[in-house]
């Protein structure tokens, strides 16, 4: 049970604002929109020049933008929001009428954009629960949850 729920929520994390894309309003700029945000959270925050990694996550020839909150301090402490899950990352899409929107939202390690069968693909690392693998001195290894976007959904193609 506790398995299942655990799947839920990350199917939840990771498709929760393609629901509400239809709603969204589009964004000129992800980058200045998410610095935006912590500036009115923060007394003094301060960006890396990770916070924002532009690249085609959708293969879709359209430059798009992850934003990487664990490269944020705010307020002198680095990653406020991160702990043993990881850190927040948000990934925005471009649509060729111009414009970003947010397609997910997922908390974790960190990703790589590799290429399997002709296709870049995110490689995503996260907690070892989300590979039905408990944490601790023994299991020390990320499960590596690998996903395409298609369209605008995240697509889980494998978790080892």
């Amino acid at each position: 049970m506790k398995t299942l729920l655990i799947a839920l929520n990350l199917v939840a994390l990771l498709l929760a604002p393609t629901a509400a894309f239809a709603q969204q309003s589009l964004l000129s700029n992800p980058e200045i929109y998410e610095k935006d945000h912590f500036r009115e959270q923060c007394t003094k925050a301060e960006f890396s020049d990770a916070f924002v990694t532009r690249q085609d996550i959708n293969n879709d020839g359209l430059v798009d933008a992850v934003v990487n909150e664990g490269e944020l301090t705010c307020d002198g402490e680095k990653g406020p929001q991160c702990d043993e899950d990881g850190c927040i990352y948000n990934f925005y899409l471009q649509v060729a009428e111009g414009g970003y929107f947010m397609i997910a939202t997922a908390k974790i390690y960190g990703y790589d954009f590799v290429q399997r069968f002709g296709n870049k693909v995110l490689a995503m690392k996260m907690h070892p629960r989300f590979c039905e693998r408990p944490a601790g001195d023994d299991n020390k290894d990320p499960c590596i949850v690998t996903t395409r976007v298609r369209g605008t959904k995240f697509v889980t193609i494998s978790k080892k």
